[in-house]
């Protein structure tokens, strides 16, 4: 593998157990393998507390705040207040991981009730969402066309008819390790027709790997695979590529530098 830089992984999950037995060793060296942004994203309001503390300790390391549909469990009443409060934090850049997940046995009722009162918080405080979709294209989207909310659909999977929807919203989309799996028809087709200035590259670590790591743990150094997949079906240069879904990344989250 070529060596890169300028590599921001839009969505990540370091506070994953998978990490605990050398998080901080990889932490601190993510950089040192071009690594120059991360986003940690949040699942409920313990998780955003412990990845507040990565991006207190690491310079490249950013947070979101929100709850994930499979962690809707024990809200607090005021989960509204506590998610304004930590967004007031410089290094907070948006209201996520918030969404849709019609694969596992949730509550649809309480999904969408969750998903749309962070959306109106989101336009409330203007910031942008981390959406997550699956197995739920409908009502993802009506409620996206709803409040139009800038952010991102993170490890998007629909098809390119759905992608051009997401576009119409002034949304990005980002791609990750699914884009090395042979069965990615749907995902090289949007990695082909995204247009450049709304694609983001994420891990979803440490989930998601792409080949030749599949089925392993993800880290943020592997986003290199993803880049020179898509820059070859796109036709670009790899490291082009990267500076590009950095950019667009930094400017979705209004992250200076």
């Amino acid at each position: 593998m070529k060596k890169y830089d300028n590599i921001f992984d839009s969505h990540c999950h370091y506070d994953d157990d998978w990490f605990d037995e050398d998080r901080e060793q990889l932490l601190k060296i993510l950089p040192e393998s071009g690594v120059s942004g991360a986003i940690c994203n949040a699942v409920d309001l313990k998780s955003a507390g412990l990845i507040k503390e990565y991006a207190e300790k690491y310079p490249y390391i950013y947070f979101t705040a929100g709850f994930h549909p499979e962690n809707l469990e024990d809200i607090p009443d005021d989960f509204r207040e506590q998610i304004a409060e930590l967004l007031k934090h410089k290094k907070c850049v948006a209201i996520g991981e918030i969404g849709l997940d019609y694969h596992w046995d949730i509550p649809k009722e309480l999904q969408l009730e969750m998903f749309e009162e962070q959306l109106k918080l989101s336009k409330e405080l203007d910031v942008p969402v981390v959406v997550h979709d699956r197995e739920a294209h409908g009502d993802t989207m009506d409620l996206l066309r709803k409040y139009k909310p800038s952010g991102l659909m993170h490890c998007f999977s629909g098809s390119v008819e759905l992608m051009r929807e997401v576009m119409k919203l002034g949304m990005c989309i980002s791609l990750g390790g699914v884009v090395t799996f042979k069965n990615a028809r749907h995902s090289i087709d949007c990695a082909r027709e995204v247009p450049a200035d709304r694609l983001l590259l994420e891990t979803d670590a440490p989930y998601m790997s792409p080949v030749p790591f599949r089925g392993k743990r993800n880290d943020s150094r592997n986003i290199a695979y993803v880049a020179e997949k898509i820059a070859e079906v796109r036709g670009m240069d790899t490291q082009e590529l990267l500076d590009i879904t950095s950019e667009n990344a930094k400017r979705l989250f209004n992250i200076g530098g």
